[in-house]
């Protein structure tokens, strides 16, 4: 009997856990894409994280974070913890960028991260119809319809593979550019801002050929910010958290500059690149 009545609490508890998540009123969505540096590795080395989290990113009750079993919870580091499985995550972009967009426009809401980053990735293997565009996809519209949403940008730190081969490397900017376009056309949102980051590090010799690439999109509501000259873990290949940190800040301000209509202060260094002043 005891049994029965425990079973059953537990399952309201439940009940009552859901309806918090999915009643708080729309998300403002972003989605976090691309690589280990999007998913992050500050604070790793040698394969542990250290478990240190800075005040900026700390968690906020107004930040949620989509599981992988695409149920939304508060979001704490280390977000790509239950996507990006075969690597040990650390401090990424994703909660420095919400707790500074929410300090600085609190008319945003909720905000509902959508961790999709899987490290070592070349950017053919983000193709259409591909598993990893798939599984973007798939995590974007259960974010719209899990407890409603509007999606108001993709996050995109990747390319750090691409530099191995020559080939790869030429062939980026192409690659990307479709890539983007076949997002905002498969999520029926064409003018979908997107904030990439031009690569700080990378695997291979190709790294200035991969950059050149990403700071020359040319696409509509595309923005580009720098993180060349951010501090690196030990590894040369990864962002430290404090680069993190500084990372996510410029790509708030990057956002916050699309969205508006005046100029908003950037806490970017001056060697950070922005393209296209606002919505075309």
């Amino acid at each position: 009997m005891y049994s029965i009545v425990w079973l059953m609490l537990l399952a309201y508890s439940k009940l009552v856990s859901t309806e918090k998540f999915t009643n708080e009123g729309t998300k403002s969505i972003f989605i976090l894409a691309g690589q280990s540096n999007m998913s992050g590795r500050g604070g790793v080395v040698n394969g542990t994280w250290d478990g240190f989290v800075p005040p900026e990113c700390r968690p906020n009750p107004m930040i949620r974070r989509l599981r992988s079993d695409l149920t939304w919870e508060e979001a704490r580091e280390p977000l790509h913890k239950d996507v990006d499985v075969n690597k040990t995550c650390g401090i990424g972009p994703g909660m420095a960028f919400s707790n500074w967009v929410l300090e600085r426009d609190l008319g945003l809401g909720v905000v509902g991260l959508v961790p999709c980053a899987v490290g070592g990735t070349d950017i053919s293997r983000w193709s259409r119809g591909g598993s990893l565009y798939n599984q973007l996809l798939h995590r974007a519209r259960a974010a719209m319809h899990g407890g409603g949403g509007l999606i108001r940008a993709i996050l995109w730190y990747q390319g750090e593979s691409d530099t191995e081969n020559l080939e790869d490397a030429k062939l980026y900017k192409g690659r990307l550019e479709k890539f983007f376009a076949d997002v905002r056309s498969d999520l029926m949102s064409p003018m979908l801002p997107v904030i990439q980051v031009a690569l700080a590090s990378g695997q291979g010799s190709y790294v200035d050929i991969v950059r050149k690439a990403q700071l020359e999109i040319e696409l509509p509501n595309v923005r580009c910010v720098d993180a060349k000259g951010l501090p690196l873990e030990p590894d040369g290949l990864h962002l430290s958290t404090a680069g993190q940190v500084q990372l996510g800040r410029m790509l708030a301000d990057a956002f916050l500059q699309i969205m508006a209509p005046l100029p908003v202060p950037s806490s970017a260094p001056k060697s950070a690149h922005n393209f296209f002043s606002g919505l075309v």
